[in-house]
């Protein structure tokens, strides 16, 4: 009893705790557990790429238009922008504003001439031995050809005639000053452009009075330092021939629509880029009357030009039409009153006015600086440039539409007497 007395009181007393056994797993106090990072990927090739936020790939997807027009926005909404600023595009409207549209039919009548000319290709054929029967079948043999034939032919003289009323009314309005340079500068270009296709094109029928006219416009330059050579290149030969046709025609429908459509974009650029001018002093006097929007306002008065200047076109074509001549022969002795196309007129009567030794080329002179210093003129007409009036350069515009317009009647006048009655 006394063993249990003692096992009892031992039993109040903590025990002892056992040693571990060899080898067994100490108990560890609890330890907070670490916060991890988040993994990321990394791109393939290491370098981290931030997400980019693209803009929507067609901003006008929810514009409220017709069918039609969502069809067309969803797949030409790149030019939708250049559309919105045709929209806020806008022309003065004062009392010389008819003026403006003369551009429009210039472009107008080039158009009538790309047409007309694919449908004329189709016939015509540019070698010394068809050319002339096969001008002849278009006018007689092919359906509405002579139609085709006579607006081709009426177009290309109604386009020239367009760029030389715009060319002067641009002058006399000084809209080629400061900014707009190179609008003139192009538009000058076009001009020369479109003379050369009167030039080269004049040959292609191969009748008489084309050929030996041919023969006299490409003799001009002759007299000119190099001009020779120049001569060479345009008749492929010392005298008019077969080969003559052959540049005339590849010059005709393949460099100089080229060189146009190239020029013709440019200038077509700038105007809607820098917009149209009003004349000097307007503005500030309260001669504006108002501005059209050029979108559709503007282009739809404009079109009414081109229905007036398209009826004007057929009229001519049917009342007036141009003859077809006899075949051209070398061998034969040139006709009495060969003369070049009206636009050519005042520069052949100068010709003929300096028919004394050197003559010829003291004019071919006159011509080249006449027409640098025509195609200068944004830079030489400061006062024009900071909006004042320049009279001097009125007069100088005034003396060179003279000198076209009383030259040109004289050869009309000295022509007319020769033609048979």
């Amino acid at each position: 009893m006394a063993e249990n007395t003692q096992n009892q009181a031992a039993g109040g007393a903590p025990a002892k705790p056992k040693p571990a056994a060899p080898g067994a797993a100490k108990s560890a106090a609890p330890v907070a557990a670490k916060p991890q990072a988040p993994k990321t990927e990394a791109a393939p090739s290491g370098v981290y790429k931030p997400p980019v936020e693209r803009a929507e790939a067609n901003p006008y997807k929810d514009a409220k238009v017709g069918v039609v027009g969502s069809w067309l926005q969803e797949r030409f909404y790149v030019v939708m922008p250049i559309l919105d600023y045709l929209k806020k595009k806008e022309v003065p409207r004062h009392r010389l504003s008819f003026w403006y549209y003369f551009g429009g039919l210039g472009l107008f009548f080039f158009m009538i001439q790309v047409i007309t000319g694919l449908m004329l290709l189709q016939y015509y054929k540019p070698t010394e031995a068809a050319a002339f029967s096969s001008f002849v079948f278009i006018q007689k043999e092919v359906p509405f050809g002579w139609l085709i034939r006579q607006v081709h032919a009426w177009s290309a003289n109604l386009m020239i005639m367009m760029l030389f009323i715009h060319m002067f009314s641009t002058f006399f309005m000084k809209s080629y000053r400061k900014p707009r340079e190179l609008m003139w500068i192009s538009g000058f270009v076009l001009l020369l452009l479109s003379l050369g296709f009167g030039f080269t094109g004049y040959l292609l029928p191969w009748n008489e009075l084309a050929f030996f006219a041919t023969q006299v416009g490409t003799e001009v330059p002759k007299v000119a330092p190099g001009g020779a050579f120049m001569v060479e290149i345009l008749r492929g030969g010392p005298e008019v021939s077969g080969e003559t046709l052959t540049r005339m025609f590849s010059l005709h429908v393949v460099l100089l629509p080229g060189l146009v459509l190239l020029v013709l974009a440019a200038h077509l650029t700038l105007v809607q880029i820098l917009g149209t001018s009003a004349p000097i002093g307007y503005k500030e006097a309260g001669l504006i009357k108002g501005y059209d929007k050029f979108f559709p306002t503007f282009l739809a008065k404009d079109g009414i030009g081109w229905m007036i200047g398209f009826a004007l076109l057929v009229y001519l074509a049917v009342v007036f039409p141009w003859e077809i001549g006899v075949k051209a022969d070398s061998l034969a002795s040139a006709p009495v009153g060969i003369k070049p196309e009206w636009y050519f007129w005042a520069q052949f009567q100068l010709l003929k006015d300096f028919k004394f030794e050197g003559g010829e080329l003291m004019a071919i002179v006159l011509f080249t600086i006449g027409g640098v210093v025509w195609l200068l003129v944004p830079f030489f007409d400061r006062q024009a440039s900071r909006e004042q009036k320049s009279p001097v350069f009125t007069v100088f515009g005034l003396l060179v539409l003279a000198f076209l317009l009383v030259n040109t009647y004289r050869v009309y006048a000295e022509y007319s007497a020769l033609a048979p009655h």
